[in-house]
């Protein structure tokens, strides 16, 4: 692929390039698709509304989640296992496989918008009570999301022009290669930035800019209780809530650092030095494996998010356990009720005997 071009996991010049985790026996993308578990029990336990949270919250909370599952579906499963194991099969046909690549392009920035969304309404109800009561709630929750994702649709959907079937055998068209207009036309490059600015440039600075604003103003809070209480040496549950609440938007502007700073360094590597995105299958060399890295990290980010939020909350944790230890109260609660009928025939045989003699 030329530079400038969006590198895709089925656009290559022989229709093989290895995916962002795919080895020569797909471990690391079947141990990447697990990542789907974690959102599908955050989808169903946010879902029971059982955790304390408000409904607005809980919204935002099961969307992101939704998006994320989409995110593992549409670019690890369907996309990179789903090429190691099943090639040539109807998912790579041509219009298939654009298709999933832009579901997935959309899954993914509808994960990272929804979580910029997530950001601005918890700024506005610690930094803004006045607003918060018109802006916080169910309603303007359900609304953003939808705008979100329509916008995200919206978005990706030129992509869908920039794809052309690698080659075509007994009338069908198989995989997707990018069009060479793609790296060479000043309208494509320009969109091709604009992508990248907007996702993960613009929602990173938005992400710590209101974490930022957020913590100063709960510590600010914090110096001015801590006034009020004097030496006053009774435990302080709220200030123990704000440190948590510290902690945690520490963690999200870090985690979403973490996981985009080399997608998007990549990006400006390729722009600025005018290289070719790598397109081998040499799984040693050092560009192929730091390019790599980078789509790894860029669809990890889809499965930390929303436990990074959830797995904060009390009730949360407790609903969770619940959950994971449910399959072994049923096979307890079988057992048990298989020991009573043992022990109901064992006593029904021996009064069966004594009744003989």
């Amino acid at each position: 692929m030329q530079g400038g071009r969006r590198p895709s996991p089925m656009a290559t010049q022989d229709g093989r390039r290895p995916s962002a985790l795919a080895t020569q026996d797909g471990r690391r993308p079947s141990l990447l698709a697990t990542q789907d578990g974690p959102n599908f029990l955050a989808i169903i336990i946010l879902s029971q509304d059982r955790c304390g949270l408000s409904r607005c919250i809980t919204y935002y909370l099961v969307a992101i989640a939704v998006s994320d599952f989409l995110v593992i579906i549409t670019g690890v499963i369907l996309n990179r296992i789903g090429r190691i194991y099943f090639g040539y099969s109807v998912l790579f046909t041509h219009p298939t496989c654009a298709h999933i690549m832009i579901l997935g392009f959309i899954s993914l920035d509808g994960s990272v918008w929804l979580t910029v969304a997530f950001t601005i309404d918890r700024y506005v109800a610690i930094c803004w009570q006045k607003l918060k009561i018109r802006y916080c709630t169910e309603k303007t929750a359900m609304l953003v999301i939808g705008i979100v994702c329509a916008l995200s649709c919206i978005k990706n959907f030129p992509f869908h022009f920039t794809y052309q079937p690698l080659f075509t055998m007994d009338g069908v068209a198989w995989f997707c290669d990018i069009k060479t207009s793609f790296s060479t036309s000043p309208t494509w490059q320009a969109f091709d930035w604009l992508d990248h600015v907007l996702t993960p440039f613009l929602p990173f600075i938005l992400i710590f800019l209101l974490n930022a604003l957020t913590v100063r103003h709960i510590l600010a809070a914090s110096r001015v209780r801590r006034r009020l209480r004097g030496s006053e040496s009774k435990e302080d549950t709220e200030m123990a809530n704000r440190k948590k609440s510290i902690v945690l938007l520490f963690a999200i502007s870090v985690s979403f650092l973490v996981m985009w700073v080399t997608y998007f360094g990549h990006f400006l590597y390729v722009q600025i030095t005018g290289e070719s995105y790598f397109n081998s299958l040499d799984f040693n060399d050092p560009e192929y494996i730091f390019q790599e890295t980078t789509n790894m990290l860029q669809l990890l980010s889809s499965c930390n998010n929303v436990f990074i939020y959830a797995v904060a909350q009390t009730k949360f944790r407790g609903e969770l356990k619940k959950v994971l230890l449910r399959p072994f109260s049923i096979i307890t609660g079988c057992f048990k009720q298989l020991k009573k009928m043992i022990a109901h025939d064992l006593v029904v045989t021996s009064h069966s005997n004594l009744t003989q003699v």
